[in-house]
């Protein structure tokens, strides 16, 4: 199983891409795509055919995956790298920012 810095629930900021600079909170992570989905960020349509469910059928917006690549954790406005430590005898994640743990 991959392992990421990110998690769900983390605010992420995009750094590229074609929604460089918007915000948002990760909703899922997809490991076998390395990809998470982001809330309001990368958003699409899809046109809908009527079924039972919908009769009326049309256009719906949702967010597509991005790569987890292109996304970087929000530490108090400011984006921030990831790290890893050991806390005692837990393994804990912090900010290399500011040396905080998450």
């Amino acid at each position: 199983m991959k392992k990421f810095k990110l998690k769900t629930g983390d605010t992420v900021k995009v750094i590229a891409g074609a929604n460089k600079g918007a915000e948002g909170k990760i909703v899922k992570i997809l490991t076998k795509t390395d990809r998470a989905i982001v809330e309001g960020v990368n958003m699409v349509s899809k046109h809908v055919k009527p079924s039972a469910q919908n009769p009326q059928g049309g256009i719906s917006k949702f967010e597509a995956p991005i790569h987890i690549s292109n996304l970087m954790l929000l530490e108090n406005g400011k984006v921030t790298r990831v790290g890893f430590r050991k806390d005692g005898d837990k393994k804990v994640r912090y900010s290399k920012k500011s040396n905080e743990v998450i």
